[in-house]
This record gives structure tokens, C-alpha cells and sequence, in this order.
């Protein structure tokens, strides 16, 4: 049962009649009075555990948009059903209204509509609903909460896409598409074309230009081999679920920011040909996508990194080059997406390295916070200035790491979160325009 404020205002009206009637026999009779109220008003109110509930939710949402939540409620009883219904979802889940007015008719049925609009990712549940039936005299209800369950899968929002079509026009360049070519090993041989200021003079085609030589005295045409990126190459994606992924840095966790970018090289590396799979792993494999080409790729990996968190525990970097061969035997780009804060809590991913980068080339990619460069430059009084000693000191530990890292054979690329997608596909345009797939 629940009580109205009409009820709280009733019962402080009791008092006139208490004095007036003197002590205890008015009390008593007052009370007499509250209790009949309250009889008859819920003896005439609807059963709300009568009530039938149906939830109509979209499958999938992304992170910042939103989409209706529909919630049909029937009433199959013989009394009308007048009051208030909250939906009970997830703080997370931005439901809006939380309540709202509920009238059905005896035998009738109505639709609701919520708004939903996620704050994070993830799986979002709603657990129940909960009921307030009042009288017709509106001073006390009664309530009951019925399980309906029902949830939404919110996907990772992927910003960075808006990067997408500036490093695809790269890509065409670098595949053949327009005038510029491009040589050096690991590359494939694409075609013949005659020689023009500015190409590289190591793409000379002796034995064609002798061919092509004008019998008739015209003089030597020169003969240039134009070059291809190679395809169907292998890129492998392991990001780091551990605990420094939980880490908020601009407002948006590690883990965050580095399925941002795992997506962006996904969704370039599938367009260029090459083959994409994907790991996030901490002490066990928390995801996985494999053999997924095209639009299916994505479709996959936002599904997939939906519902991960950061695990609170150390990372097993061990594991990571049998992982990496579980995948593929072949030589491929493997992509870490970690952090490198610190010498000491990098120690295993640098004792690691060594035995990925001798058979695979590798890229750590780690995100860096753009508050510790911030305070750097802010040196006005004593505190500030400690304050930048330490950040110079954070920014030093991790130039150390990067330099170790480089040591091992490994490439690295860091940058503050926003800018870490297209840093780490401007890197793999850079490897393809060198032959390093």
C-alpha cells in the first residue's frame, strides 16, 4: 500500500476534530474515520497484479542515440486501473520519463512510450515494473512490482568513422586507383606505362623499353613498372581488457578508446583486401572475431566489444604470441592496444615483444592523457609546479617505454584519445606504402 499526499493532508486535518472532541474518544474516532477511508478506497481500486505486460525494445543501440522504449500493459480484471507506472531500467540506460500517469479501462489495453538514451555501452536491462492502483477517493493505492524483463544491446558509438573516407582516398592512391604508384618491397607488380618526369628511376624496365624501341629512329621510350600494395595480407587486432584499461582518460575509459580505433583499422584494413581478426584478452580471451570480411567485420566486432568491461586484474602477456598463432602461422601486422605508463608495469609486455616481432611486424598503440600535458605548462605557484614536475616525470616513463619498445623491433604510436584512431590508420598506410604487410 502507498499514500497519497490528498491522505497526509487528510490525517493533518484530523487534528480540529481531535480538540474539539476532546482526547482520546476523538482520536478514536478519527482514527475510525482514516481507517474507513483507506478501506473503501482500496477495496475500489484496480489490482494491479491483474495487470499484463509486453515490452516492445530495439535488439541494438548505439551509444548516444536513442530510440524508443515501448511498454503495452492490458487489463483483463473487472475494475479500472488508475495511477502511476515506473519503469525500472538501469541508471545507465537514460530512461525518461521515469514515470508516467497509467489509466486502462476494464478489458482495455494501452502503449506506453519511453525514451531511452545509454550512457554506456553494454547490455542494459530493465528488471521490472512497478504499479500504483488508487481509489476513487485518491488517498492510498495499492502497489505491486511485476517482473518484465527485457534488455538492449548498446554498441560501441564509432566516432572515429567520420576519419574513415580522407584515409580510404589514401588507400586509393596507394592501391592503383588513381595516377600515383608506389614501389618497395612486399609489393605487388601492377603494369607497364612509359616514363614520366619524376618516376623513380629504379622502376626502369630495361628489357620492355628495348622492346618498345621506335625501329624507325624516333628515339628510346622508357618503360616504368607501376606498383600495388600487396592484399589479402594479415592484420591482427589484440587489445588489452586488464586492469589499467579501466583508466578514464578525457572522460572516456581506455577500453573505450581503443575499440574506437580497433574499428577504424578494421573498417580501412577489410576495404584494402587484407584480412582482419580480432582478440581482446586479459588473463583469458574475453572476445573474439575471426573470418569476418567486408561489412560482416563490423557487424561482428561492435557485437562483440558491446558487452566487454575491464577485468580489475593483471593481463597475461605471455599468452599473447600463442594466441597470435592460434590465428594465423603467417606474417602478419599485429596490432597491441595497451598502455605504457611505467617501466616497471610494462616489463611484460616488453619481455613478450621480442618473440612476435621476430616472425610478425607489430605496433603498440597506447593512449596518452592530454591532462598531463596540461600540466606541464602550468607553473604558477609551488603547487603547479610540482604538479608539472610529476607530469614531466609521467611523460619521461613513458618516452622510456616507447624507446624500448622501438628496441625490440616493435613501432609505437600514442596520442590522446580522439586522436589515436586515425593515428593508427595513418601508420597502417604507411606500412602498406612501404611493403611491410
Amino acid at each position: 500500500m502507498a499514500v497519497s499526499g490528498w491522505f497526509v493532508l487528510l490525517v493533518a486535518a484530523g487534528a480540529a476534530p481531535v480538540v474539539l472532541l476532546g482526547g482520546v474518544p476523538g482520536l478514536a474516532l478519527w482514527g475510525v474515520v482514516l481507517v474507513a477511508v483507506i478501506a473503501v478506497d482500496l477495496a475500489l481500486a484496480g489490482s494491479p497484479r491483474a495487470l499484463e505486460f509486453a515490452r516492445d525494445l530495439p535488439r541494438r543501440l548505439r551509444l548516444g542515440e536513442s530510440a524508443p522504449a515501448r511498454l503495452a500493459v492490458a487489463n483483463p480484471g473487472r475494475r479500472a486501473v488508475h495511477g502511476t507506472i515506473r519503469d525500472a531500467w538501469e541508471p545507465s540506460a537514460g530512461i525518461r520519463p521515469m514515470r508516467q500517469r497509467l489509466s486502462v479501462a476494464a478489458g482495455d489495453a494501452i502503449a506506453l512510450t519511453f525514451g531511452l538514451q545509454p550512457v554506456r555501452r553494454g547490455e542494459r536491462r530493465a528488471a521490472h515494473v512497478t504499479v500504483r492502483s488508487f481509489g476513487p477517493l485518491r488517498m492510498v493505492a495499492r502497489q505491486a512490482t511485476i517482473p518484465v524483463p527485457g534488455s538492449v544491446r548498446v554498441l560501441p558509438p564509432f566516432t572515429a568513422r567520420k576519419h574513415l573516407p580522407s584515409r580510404l582516398a589514401r588507400l586509393r592512391e596507394l592501391d592503383g586507383r588513381t595516377s600515383v604508384m608506389v614501389r618497395g618491397q612486399g609489393t605487388e607488380f601492377d603494369s607497364l606505362r612509359e616514363y614520366v618526369r619524376g618516376d623513380d628511376v629504379r622502376s626502369l624496365d630495361w628489357r620492355a623499353t628495348a622492346r618498345r624501341r621506335d625501329p624507325a629512329g624516333g628515339g628510346v621510350k622508357l618503360v616504368v613498372r607501376t606498383w600495388r600494395p600487396e592484399r589479402d595480407r594479415r592484420v591482427v587486432i589484440v587489445i588489452d581488457s586488464s586492469r589499467t584499461s579501466a583508466a578514464r582518460i578525457a572522460d572516456e575509459p581506455r577500453l573505450d578508446t581503443a575499440f574506437e580505433a580497433s574499428l577504424l583499422l578494421a573498417a580501412l584494413a577489410t576495404r584494402a583486401g587484407d584480412r582482419v581478426d580480432m582478440l581482446v584478452h586479459d588473463r583469458v580471451v574475453r572476445g573474439r572475431v575471426q573470418g569476418a570480411t567486408g561489412a560482416d567485420l563490423l557487424a561482428k566486432m561492435v557485437d562483440v566489444l558491446a558487452p566487454i568491461e575491464p577485468e580489475l586484474l593483471e593481463g597475461d602477456w605471455h599468452a599473447i604470441p600463442e594466441l597470435v598463432r592460434s590465428v594465423t602461422t603467417q606474417k602478419a601486422l599485429v596490432v597491441i592496444l595497451t598502455s605504457i605508463d611505467t617501466p616497471g608495469g610494462s616489463r611484460p609486455l616488453l619481455a613478450m615483444l621480442p618473440t612476435l616481432t621476430r616472425r610478425h611486424t607489430v605496433v603498440v598503440a597506447a593512449v596518452t592523457d592530454p591532462g598531463v600535458v596540461e600540466a606541464t605548462r602550468e607553473r604558477g605557484g609551488s603547487d603547479e609546479v610540482y604538479r608539472a614536475a610529476s607530469a614531466e616525470r609521467a611523460l619521461l616513463d613513458v618516452a622510456r617505454v616507447a624507446t624500448a619498445i622501438g628496441q625490440v623491433g616493435a613501432e609505437v604510436v600514442t596520442a590522446p584519445p580522439a586522436d589515436l584512431p586515425p593515428a593508427l590508420a595513418d601508420r597502417y598506410l604507411a606500412l602498406k606504402a612501404a611493403g611491410r604487410l
